[in-house]
């Protein structure tokens, strides 16, 4: 299978995990995206104002701000209401698929995620 090419495409990455951070990052990096790493929604809503990304992976378990919240704080900005939010959590629960669908997410990966995954939902949500 030939290498994804995303030059130039900018993925946030929202964690409090850095081993998840630099896993995606890595696995980002390589397919040539541009990634912004954010430890928390605070954090990122800052940095999202700044870099316009164009899809956002947040983590549903944070500190502070929680990627619901995140979530739909950046659903509710008209200038990002349509940039594709993805739920990463690790657990695979169905009410979480429905939490996060609630405040507008438009995906949800359960970490671990595979390179696959990753590049599979990105290919799903932005046209390149």
């Amino acid at each position: 299978m030939s290498e994804e090419n995303f030059d130039g495409l900018k993925v946030m990455v929202i964690d409090d995990s850095k081993t998840i951070r630099r896993t995606a990052e890595t696995l980002l990096q390589k397919a040539g995206c541009t990634v912004i790493t954010a430890t928390d929604g605070f954090d990122a809503l800052s940095k999202i104002a700044d870099s316009n990304p164009d899809i956002i992976f947040v983590d549903i378990m944070m500190p502070r701000l929680d990627g619901y919240q995140t979530c739909a704080l950046i659903k509710n900005n008209s200038a990002f209401k349509s940039t594709p939010v993805i739920m990463l959590s690790s657990k695979d629960g169905l009410f979480d698929k429905a939490k996060g669908r609630i405040v507008g997410s438009d995906e949800y990966l359960t970490k671990p995620f595979s390179k696959e995954e990753l590049l599979g939902t990105i290919r799903q949500h932005v046209k390149a």
